[in-house]
Parts: C-alpha cells; structure tokens; sequence
C-alpha cells in the first residue's frame, strides 16, 4: 500500500488574508511540498496538469524533474497527463526522460481533464474526448513496448519506422494509472493493459466510484491479467489536518466555502458525509480511510490533495511533528527523541492533568495515540485530574465513559471531579442545579493538590518503612537492657 499526496497547481486567494500568491511562489510551493512529503515519509507526490488559469500545472515533467534532483526515494507521479490533447509521442519521450533524470521514481496517471476549452487549444475536439483517450493511449503502449513503430489513426500523422527515444530505463515502461471520474470507458481500457485504475473520488458518492472500480476488477480478470481481488486499484482524497477535529473544521471552513470546487454547494459536514473529503484529527484521517477498503476493496495507493483553494504554504507545510512521531513509535516501537522527553515529562510529574477536545462522543485520536506509547504502568498511583472541551454540553459524559475507564486501565488514580468545558460555559453564570466552570475547576484542583500530597506522603513512610537497618542494630534490639 503506498500513500501519497498530490497538488492541482491552482493559483488561489487566500480567504482570511485576501493574499493571492504569484505564479512564481505558487510553482515553488508545489516543490516544497514534495521535498516535504518524502521528508515525513510519504510514498508518492503527484502533479497535476491544467493549461488554464488558475493554474500552473502546465508542464508536469519539468516539475516532476526538478523534484526529482531534490529528493531520492519518493515516486514521481501525474494526478492527470491529458492523454486526449498532448501528443503521445511527445509524451513517451518526455516521461522516459523524467524515469531517466529519476533513475526510475516514475509513474503517471492518464486523464481526459476537466477543462472542455482546453481541447480545441491543442486543436482537438471535446466531443471526440474518448475516441482520444483510446487511440493516444493505444500508442502510447505501442510506442514504449516496441522499438520500431509503424502507425496509422485516426487523430494523428502516421509513423513510419519510427523510435522513440530515448527508450525506458531498463526497457521498462512507467508504469501507468488511467484516472476517472465518469468513464467506463476508461475502466475498461485500463483492465484491457492491465494497467492500474485510479478512481478519483473526491468529488462524488462512494456508490458511483463503486460501479467503476467492480467493473475494471471485472474486466482486470476477463482479460487474464489475475483474479478480481488482484487488479490494481487507486483512491483520491482530500484531507486537512489538525491535533484536534475542532480547531481543523474551524480553520478550513473559509477555505471550503470559497472554494470554487466546494464551495456555494452542500455544507462542509454533507461533504464529508458523502465523499471522501476530511477535515479533522489525524485519527479522524485514518478512520475515514481505513473505511475505504470496506467500500472499494483491497488497493493499492492513497493520494491526498492537501494544498487546494488558497491554503498558504505555512499550513500545507505544518506537519504535526509529534503526531508523525507517535504514528513512527506505534509502527517501530521506538520514540523519536522528541517524543521521549514529552513521555518523560508526562511520567515523570507529581500529578497530571489530562485535557482533550471532544468528536465524536470521545477523546482525540491524537490524545489516546499518545497514551497509547506510554507503558501500561508508567501512571500507577499517578493523581490525574481528567478534563475535556466540546461545542455541547451533551458529550460532558466523555469523562465518565472514555476518560476515566482509560486512566484506571493505565492504573491511575484519578480524582472524583472531572471538569467538561461547553461552548457555553465561557462567561457564563452558570444555573442553579449546575456549578459554575470556575468553581468546578477550583474544586478538582484541591482534589488533585490534596491526593498529590497524601501520594507523597505515602511515599515518604514507604521510603522509611523500607529503610534498611543494619544486622548489629537488630541483634542489640533483642539484648536485655
């Protein structure tokens, strides 16, 4: 399973500033983003391509070859090359080229693009848009398993005796994804090479993306190329991430409403429901994706878009680095040294008090990762004042049912106060039946002050009781006076 990200190159203003950024940061940004995207360990970074504004996307394999000299092990790839509009003899030399210049990173995903107005540019017709697809690929194929090439069709010049050149690395094509969002057409063409079928479904119901992908596994298997469970399945997403599910939604919100892709449509909240857009935790991130499979079946890759509709660079470049670290330790069992201190820090203290956003009826999926590295008696006798936020005051029962079972299973001991924090608690009176946020804070506070004091006194008579007393002084103990 390899997971990666991918960037449409679209030039957008950003919705809290008003700051559009030039096409000159824009393309630097795409760079960065990769450089970054292999330094936390992603598999792949994929480039779109568009010859329209607001883009710059225009010329993937510059792009693709330029980050190619600034990293050393992430995949190259397209989230689209037109297939329909760019010449495929142009296009075999141009990637073979790029998997040259990367000593093989490359890989690269058909597509007939979303732009109509694009095709009579390059001298097509929209309307022939499939025939297109079919014919350019079909010689493609020709061009980069074949080293002469004789060729008559519809859309193009014919080739005689014809090499393209130079020849794939190794006499080894890249390896080729055929992207859709419609066609089973392309479905099927890409069952038809046994070439992967990347189903890009940020933008419609599991149930359509369904049909499209059973039928390429379908035909995957009717031409020979291996059983169903087999074929080579990709997924789009579109993810933007946070510690916590709340600070996420509210920080994306003016980038979803303004963007020209979501935007003035269904709520950001209907789109998650729907597609496989997620804004949230990074455990959010990883529910919704582990639900994929469920839908899909078994696959191979996972592209993100994280860069789209005006995000600043900062954002899209703002890793949770203790989020990457504590997803590393699960994986290698082995803390970075950043992680170690703050697992030091947490153990190490008199008396703790945990706080957690609530979604979900639960606490974050970054909150329980983290005590999830943490040995199963590092808390023992620890005085834990438990604590959470939340937009109602409905999910205050989180301390009871989440909160609290997860410190006694970690051997703590915690306070009989736990304090839940509702939208509405801040600046408020409080009501007759319910304590004020202050005056629940003060409590618990002299709760947890009053166990840390009784844990160390407990401890100091340990330390005495244990106290070795030298053999002579017990022998002169049982002496008659």
């Amino acid at each position: 399973m390899q997971f990666g990200v991918f960037s449409i190159g679209d030039v957008k203003a950003d919705p809290t500033t008003g700051r559009t950024p030039t096409e000159h940061e824009r393309i630097k940004s795409m760079v960065a983003t990769a450089v970054k995207a292999e330094e936390v360990g992603f598999d792949v970074f994929a480039t779109g391509e568009h010859h329209n504004q607001p883009f710059v996307s225009s010329s993937p394999t510059t792009l693709l070859s330029h980050i190619a000299a600034r990293t050393g092990r992430i995949v190259l790839s397209t989230s689209t090359t037109l297939i329909t509009t760019n010449d495929p003899v142009k296009i075999a030399e141009d990637y073979a080229v790029l998997q040259h210049l990367a000593d093989g990173r490359v890989d690269l995903m058909m597509g007939r693009g979303n732009t109509g107005p694009v095709y009579p540019w390059f001298g097509k017709d929209v309307r022939q848009g499939i025939p297109l697809a079919i014919e350019n690929y079909a010689l493609l194929h020709q061009l980069w398993h074949e080293e002469v090439v004789d060729w008559q069709g519809r859309f193009r010049t014919p080739l005689r005796g014809f090499t393209s050149t130079p020849r794939p690395l190794d006499g080894i094509p890249p390896f080729v994804w055929h992207g859709s969002v419609r066609s089973p057409e392309i479905a099927e063409q890409a069952a038809y090479y046994g070439d992967g079928f990347f189903a890009n479904n940020l933008f419609g119901p599991k149930e359509h993306f369904q049909k499209l992908i059973n039928l390429y596994r379908e035909r995957y298997a009717h031409y020979g190329h291996g059983t169903e469970e087999q074929a080579i399945v990709g997924l789009g997403g579109h993810v933007f991430l946070r510690r916590n599910s709340q600070d996420a939604v509210r920080e994306y919100r003016p980038y979803f409403d303004n963007s020209p892709v979501y935007g003035h449509g269904p709520s950001m909240e209907r789109c998650m429901e729907q597609t496989s857009l997620t804004v949230g935790s990074p455990q959010e991130v990883i529910d919704k994706t582990l639900t994929f499979r469920d839908h899909f079946g078994d696959y191979q890759r996972q592209l993100f878009n994280i860069d789209m509709a005006g995000l600043p660079l900062k954002t899209v470049l703002e890793q949770r680095d203790l989020a990457v670290d504590i997803a590393n330790n699960l994986v290698t069992g082995f803390p970075s040294a950043a992680l170690a201190e703050a697992v030091e820090a947490v153990t190490s203290t008199d008396g703790l008090i945990a706080v957690t956003p609530v979604f979900s009826a639960s606490y974050s999926g970054l909150f329980k990762s983290f005590f999830d590295v943490i040995d199963n008696d590092a808390l023992t006798g620890k005085a834990v004042l438990a604590a959470a936020t939340g937009g109602t005051a409905r999910h205050s029962l989180t301390l009871e049912h989440a909160l609290r079972p997860l410190f006694a299973y970690l051997r703590a001991l915690v306070v009989p106060t736990a304090v839940y924090a509702a939208s509405e608690d801040w600046g408020g009176s409080g009501d007759p039946l319910t304590d004020t946020l202050p005056n629940r804070i003060v409590r618990a506070a002299g709760e947890l002050a009053g166990l840390m004091r009784q844990r160390a006194g407990d401890a100091a008579r340990t330390t005495n009781d244990t106290a070795v007393v030298p053999f002579e002084q017990q022998l002169d103990a049982l002496r008659p006076a």
